[in-house]
């Protein structure tokens, strides 16, 4: 997919930067002075134009949610949704996602969402996928014990790479679905790509990957 460079974008962020956190990395293990509570924080990586996050922070006011991407020219939409709902949960960061461990802290985060990540075909671009074993370690260190990834994607290659990746990194899958749409699943919230991709009759798999580290 090719972005359209926006010149006004970075303007727009800067602007809204009670919802594009800037300078991130000093807020790490202190994200609740940001959102002024201590609810659980959910995070989305590569959350797009925002439909997502921007549902789920509507739909359940006592969970934090931060929403991560890098590219300027889409995470726009992203806080123009915040600011018209003015979302009080919902904040933005534009930044990699390999640089996680630099904005949060061990036990910080409660739930990581991938929702139709880039699957990154060709085998020599396997470590770019977001549920490569480099990311879920990544995941590990910033979530809380028994924390969980919950994986949506159209591409049934890259799920299929997924749960075995998961299965490998010893991660215990609930909850799988090779439809979304035609199961028994309540309270899905869909992404941009989501309606699209559903919209031409395409299957959208699931699973939530819960890490098995919590102290016995």
């Amino acid at each position: 997919m090719r972005l359209r460079h926006k010149p006004w974008a970075n303007d727009f962020i800067t602007e809204h930067s009670q919802y594009a956190i800037s300078n991130p990395e000093q807020y790490k293990g202190k994200w609740h002075e940001i959102f002024g509570n201590h609810n659980p924080i959910h995070i989305e990586v590569g959350t797009g134009k925002g439909q997502f996050l921007a549902g789920m922070s509507k739909q359940n006011p006592d969970i934090n949610y931060i929403g991560i991407e890098l590219f300027d020219s889409v995470i726009v939409a992203a806080v123009q949704k915040a600011v018209d709902l003015q979302l009080e949960n919902f904040k933005l960061l534009n930044v990699n996602a390999k640089d996680l461990s630099e904005y949060f802290d061990g036990n910080e985060i409660h739930r990581v969402y991938l929702n139709f990540s880039d699957p990154w075909p060709k085998v020599r671009h396997a470590k770019r996928r977001l549920t490569y074993k480099d990311f879920l370690s990544l995941y590990e260190k910033i979530l809380i014990k028994g924390g969980e990834i919950h994986f949506k994607t159209d591409n049934q290659g890259l799920f299929e790479y997924s749960l075995i990746s998961f299965s490998e990194y010893g991660l215990q899958l609930k909850y799988l679905s090779l439809d979304l749409h035609n199961s028994d699943f309540e309270g899905n919230i869909m992404t941009e790509y989501e309606e699209k991709f559903s919209g031409k009759g395409q299957r959208i798999y699931r699973v939530e990957a819960k890490y098995m580290n919590e102290d016995i």
